[in-house]
């Protein structure tokens, strides 16, 4: 029989297990390190953080995944800045991977965004995976990332009906996506448990979705 997934709002009780879950998730996406974990904890810190679509999904009162967004920006030609959505870290135990999860935290805070008063969602992401929610390439929107260019990976939600018409410019995700460095993420691996690299499948494909669409 299926468990029962739950889904709530992230707690302060909650941070340390969110960003162990969140380093296994991603552990062997990334060779050779993985910082995902890292910017989980300074994500939360960011006054652009939105707790109220910072969610966790819990089965068998163990949380296995986890959803994050912060406010970004959009920033047309005369330099006006319009506030969108960007989300990440999106995590989930290796062995609830394929249940749906995912999906739903995507589908719920998607849902939440919207009854939000939000415009937009825009991602940098895997362009088969995120289609099936409604998320399309950015250049169809006349959205460019920093570059100017239209990388297929940079993908965008409309949360309603032209809500981007009025609205070309330049994607930026916000400092605090960028704002990493292998010192602090070194000091910040030393709370963990010593951990070794697998190759596995999803790595692969984690590289290949790289190299194809970014």
């Amino acid at each position: 029989m299926e468990k029962t997934i739950a889904f709530r709002q992230e707690t302060e009780a909650d941070y340390e297990t969110v960003e162990e879950l969140t380093r296994e998730a991603f552990w062997n996406f990334y060779v050779p390190g993985c910082d995902e974990h890292l910017l989980a904890h300074k994500l939360r810190k960011a006054q652009e953080f939105v707790r109220d679509l910072d969610l966790v999904a819990v089965t068998d009162g163990k949380i296995v995944a986890n959803i994050m967004y912060m406010e970004a920006k959009v920033i047309d030609r005369d330099g006006k800045e319009h506030t969108v959505l960007t989300f990440g870290p999106l995590s989930v135990l290796p062995q609830y991977r394929n249940k749906g999860i995912a999906s739903e935290l995507i589908k719920r805070t998607t849902q939440f965004a919207k009854e939000m008063g939000y415009k937009a969602i825009l991602i940098y992401g895997d362009p088969e995976y995120y289609k099936r929610f409604g998320f399309e390439a950015s250049k169809k929107y006349g959205i460019s990332d920093s570059e100017g260019k239209f990388p297929a990976a940079l993908q965008v939600l409309e949360l309603y009906p032209n809500a981007l018409s009025e609205i070309k410019g330049v994607f930026d995700e916000g400092e605090a996506y960028r704002d990493l460095d292998e010192k602090e993420l070194q000091e910040f691996e030393k709370k963990f448990a010593t951990k070794h690299k697998l190759k596995t499948k999803t790595q692969e494909r984690f590289t290949e979705v790289l190299n194809t669409y970014l």
